[in-house]
């Protein structure tokens, strides 16, 4: 299709999120013609334990589809498929009629780490399943999920036929075929990256066999809609459904980050840092992940568990800043923490955060981590301890670009997610990383990039490559030589306090799990 055409294409590109959903309506220019979003609880009833009501997110998936079908009707524009971008690492157990077991345990649900610290006694076995999966043993991948479920609940464990993740869940009840695509399958700790289908070794060390796991599909892979479920979100009979891929690949192509040297650097509720390489790559220490994009492209990265929440735990926790409250006084809870964060220097007068609240995935992979202010004086206050926890949260991605760094050299950044929304937090990441940092003009990173695959997958687009001239720079930072000498003499003491207390993090997840 010649370019001039493009504006008749429309993809819904669909970003199943954390704690919401949002539906993007896209041309394959990557101008945005409508969206709609939903958000939804992140349910932690017990320490460590971080699961959803699948039927409750697939709820909000169809209402924000058809919400955006509806603007695109509206404005007389005919929409050619949808595209899904989900998150990664989700886990549910299913029955033979398909009945859900257990709620959906999400990435950030390490209720499993007792089994990783038992499975890492055996270095050899660790690095084995790494070496094939490219998926580091963590308490966030769908594999030790399942062992938990097989200690603790062996009644239900011996009734699950089925391993389900939310995006074979959504993908069946739009198109009624159980089917994976090979994104999230690279992503579950399940799946050899190298002969490209799930590991009958693990599968044999969990105890199941490969008919409880759906069928691996590429990333653009479709099927047309049910009729029912085209009629209940507004949506013309027969339009295709691309299976597409997670969101943590897919944002390298959203935001353009799509040639060699080029990361992405995002922070939403979580963080991560990624680049795209021809093959599979695995780190000599273990650090990072490889997952698919496309058949012919793979995404190499590390991802860590705490970002925006932090700032969340400071807002409601430390600040006490409520929804009402704020409404009242017509100010963003977020804006108001940057101004105050924006009036103190550079380091934070000496205080650290280190921003282990859930855990840590990338580059430490131990789960018997907690939050700390390290530095405290009677000096310091809010205002030092938000600017503090953007600063932690900057350490904690420059932990996973030391890594990436080992990987080839690094030419561009360009960053997404919500703190995108904080010059104050761009600024500071680009002095802790010593980087210039590219903030494009679509930091939808996601969505769009599902609706790529979407565009791919009907011949519009050719490949990944050809959205790198679709994304524009917004704006541009480069690092302040001064407050880069100091974060670089704090993220000195920052990772020597990281290892120096290994053992009181441990001792300490210990006793809180005992209350």
């Amino acid at each position: 299709m010649q370019k001039e055409r493009w504006g008749d294409c429309v993809w819904i590109g669909v970003d199943i999120g954390t704690t919401g959903v949002r539906a993007i309506a896209y041309q394959p220019n990557g101008q945005k013609l409508s969206s709609a979003e939903v958000l939804y609880p992140l349910d932690t009833p017990h320490p460590d334990w971080a699961e959803q009501n699948p039927a409750q997110i697939y709820s909000a998936v169809e209402s924000v589809v058809k919400d955006t079908a509806d603007a695109l009707r509206y404005k007389g524009k005919i929409l050619a498929g949808v595209a899904l971008s989900t998150v990664m690492h989700s886990f549910a157990a299913m029955d033979a009629d398909k009945n859900f077991l257990t709620n959906m345990m999400t990435w950030a649900d390490s209720r499993s780490s007792d089994i990783v610290k038992t499975m890492k006694l055996d270095a050899e076995l660790c690095n084995r399943f790494y070496q094939k999966t490219c998926c580091p043993v963590h308490a966030c991948y769908p594999m030790t999920k399942i062992l938990w479920l097989r200690k603790h609940h062996p009644d239900l464990f011996g009734r699950m036929s089925y391993v389900s993740s939310i995006k074979d869940y959504v993908f069946e009840h739009f198109t009624g075929e159980w089917v994976v695509d090979k994104s999230v399958a690279s992503s579950s700790g399940l799946y050899n990256a190298e002969n490209l289908q799930w590991d009958t070794d693990i599968l044999q060390y969990l105890g199941i066999t490969e008919t409880a796991l759906p069928q691996v599909v590429a990333t653009t892979y479709h099927q047309a809609i049910l009729p029912a479920a085209a009629q209940r979100m507004h949506l013309p009979n027969g339009i295709p459904i691309v299976i597409g891929a997670t969101d943590g690949v897919l944002v390298n192509v959203g935001i353009g980050a799509v040639q060699q040297g080029q990361l992405s650097a995002t922070i939403g509720t979580s963080g991560a840092l990624r680049m795209l390489t021809a093959v599979p790559k695995v780190d000599p220490k273990g650090r990072t992940w490889c997952y698919n994009l496309t058949d012919d492209m793979w995404v190499a990265g590390g991802a860590i568990n705490n970002g925006g929440i932090v700032l969340r735990w400071m807002r409601d926790k430390v600040c006490h800043y409520g929804s009402a409250q704020m409404e009242n006084l017509d100010v963003d809870a977020y804006d108001l923490m940057t101004m105050k964060a924006g009036r103190v220097a550079a380091g934070s007068d000496g205080l650290l955060l280190l921003p282990f609240f859930t855990g840590e995935r990338a580059p430490y992979w131990n789960s018997d981590l907690r939050g700390m202010f390290f530095g405290l004086s009677l000096n310091h206050g809010r205002s030092h301890m938000i600017r503090a926890a953007m600063e932690g949260v900057c350490y904690s991605l420059n932990s996973v670009l030391l890594a990436l760094r080992d990987f080839g050299d690094v030419q561009d950044i360009r960053v997404s997610g919500s703190f995108t929304k904080s010059p104050l937090w761009l600024q500071i990441m680009a002095d802790v990383f010593g980087e210039t940092l590219t903030l494009p003009d679509n930091s939808e990173g996601a969505a769009f990039g599902a609706a790529v695959l979407g565009f791919i997958s009907t011949g519009i687009i050719h490949s990944i490559e050809d959205t790198a001239s679709l994304i524009q720079p917004k704006k541009i930072y480069t690092p302040q030589v001064e407050n880069a000498a100091v974060y670089a003499k704090l993220y000195d003491i920052y990772d020597r306090l990281y290892w120096n207390v290994q053992q009181e993090f441990a001792d300490l997840v210990a006793y809180q799990k005992t209350i």
